[in-house]
């Protein structure tokens, strides 16, 4: 019974790689290559963080451009509708 468990739990983690792998743009630019599992998470940690750092960058340029128009704006609205859908 455990060794089933073992051999679902592998296919999981197997799954999970194969899933990340194509998720990430730079293991889709080298091909079908199998990276290790560490190295793949690792990339996958590295890839969410440069994901973090440009929605800051947005964020802070969206904040500027805000704080420039009038709040009843056309352009002010279009935003607001655009962050809220």
């Amino acid at each position: 019974m455990s060794s089933r468990r073992t051999r679902d739990a592998e296919q999981e983690i197997n799954d999970l790689i194969a899933k990340l792998q194509s998720l990430l743009p730079e293991t889709r630019r080298r091909g079908t290559g199998r990276a290790s599992a560490a190295k793949l998470l690792k990339e996958t940690c590295s890839y969410i963080r440069s994901l973090n750092r440009e929605v800051d960058d947005l964020s802070g340029r969206l904040s500027a451009l805000m704080e420039t128009m009038e709040s009843n704006s056309v352009e002010a609205e279009i935003i607001r509708g655009l962050l809220h859908s």
